[in-house]
């Protein structure tokens, strides 16, 4: 299996299906990865199969080379649409995250002020005030929120220790809309044997009533897009994306769609 593990802070610039010319921030270590979710979707493979060795990315290190990459983009281009913290796992979960948001919105102000400062975080650090604090300074506060089923988090994001769905969408209310939901929807079974369809109104139909309390400024929905750890698994239909989005829709919630 092909896994993406990012072996520097700064990545890119790549083309992202719902960002557009995004430029990587990772802030785990460069050697592994570290995240409070083991999804049996991740790019980076599995928890497991990339311990660090390596501490998480210091606020000095990723200042410096941010800015060494913006100076080389400004004199050489591509121009970024956005600078995406992402990368080995979930971003949060850097100690220095508060003080290199910080950082970010200075050097995207002095050098790039038309970019936008994204974060794809797995919403398991929101309740941390200086966490919570941080997200709302960032243009595209994306958390994610798969289903509202904790039977299928379980399955397919697999927490790693404590994990509260009610605690989860109590803190996403928190945000009072300033924040996007992105929400993955797939087919196909796991590894095991066990069916991972979030397709049907089984799982969506609850998960919208979710987003109408939550009240996000949008919804993003994407499926698969690159090789996963579960051989199995598949990708929604544009067929099952579009119902899905209509939905939203109809709900007063704006919303995008990934195929």
């Amino acid at each position: 299996m092909s896994t993406v593990i990012y072996s520097a802070p700064i990545f890119g610039p790549v083309h992202s299906r719902r960002l557009g010319v995004s430029l990587g921030i990772n802030l785990l270590p460069a050697d592994g990865k570290v995240c409070t979710f083991d999804c049996i979707y991740c790019e980076c493979g599995y928890n497991g199969q990339h311990r660090p060795k390596l501490k998480v990315q210091t606020r000095e290190a990723v200042r410096e080379s941010l800015e060494e990459r913006l100076i080389e983009m400004k004199a050489n281009g591509p121009f970024p649409d956005v600078l995406t913290f992402a990368g080995n796992g979930e971003p949060t979960a850097n100690p220095y995250f508060p003080e290199i948001i910080d950082d970010t919105l200075a050097l995207r102000d002095k050098y790039f002020p038309g970019a936008k400062v994204s974060v794809l975080s797995n919403s398991t650090f929101i309740r941390k005030p200086e966490v919570f604090a941080a997200l709302n300074k960032v243009d595209n506060n994306i958390l994610k929120l798969d289903t509202v089923d904790i039977d299928y988090i379980r399955k397919v994001d697999r927490p790693v220790g404590h994990y509260d769905l009610d605690e989860i969408i109590e803190g996403l209310k928190a945000f009072k809309g300033n924040l996007i939901i992105q929400t993955m929807f797939m087919k196909g079974k796991t590894d095991g044997g066990e069916d991972v369809d979030n397709t049907s109104d089984k799982y969506v139909l609850p998960w919208l009533e979710v987003m109408k309390e939550v009240s996000p400024r949008q919804v993003m929905i994407y499926t698969i897009d690159r090789e996963t750890p579960d051989h199995f698994l598949m990708k929604a239909s544009h067929e099952e994306l579009d119902r899905i989005a209509v939905l939203v829709k109809k709900a007063g919630i704006p919303v995008s769609v990934s195929y």
